[in-house]
């Protein structure tokens, strides 16, 4: 079973978009445990929404177009991870040793883990 687990920040949180060295080598450790597990078929971080970003929305047949950064949002996804698991509670699990990384940063994240949709036959 794949799941995304997307992680959300608050571009204004002090230290949230600009991690400190620490943070980036116990990422680094998560990720490369994950990736020898087999679990991590692919994961990114992205940048400010200041940095070349828009938003298209489409409401009632109109359709708008917004250049980042988008001060109105205060949660922003910030990353993404597709994980291939045995089951939601494994993905749980990782989600949460990736959400434990922040807590011991100090940064607020909230983070969604969503079973992927395999379709008819599975994926």
């Amino acid at each position: 079973m794949r799941y995304m687990v997307m992680h959300k920040l608050d571009e204004n949180q002090p230290g949230a978009f600009d991690p400190s060295p620490e943070f980036i080598e116990r990422m680094g450790a998560y990720i490369e445990e994950a990736a020898k597990a087999g679990v991590l078929l692919v994961g990114e971080g992205l940048e400010k929404s200041s940095t070349e970003s828009g938003r298209i929305t489409a409401t009632k047949g109109t359709t708008t177009i917004t250049d980042g950064p988008f001060a109105e949002t205060k949660e922003l996804i910030a990353g993404f991870a597709i994980l291939d698991v045995r089951s939601k509670d494994e993905a749980m699990e990782w989600a949460k040793r990736f959400v434990d990384l922040f807590v011991q940063s100090g940064v607020d994240v909230e983070v969604d883990v969503r079973r992927v949709f395999e379709g008819p036959g599975g994926a």
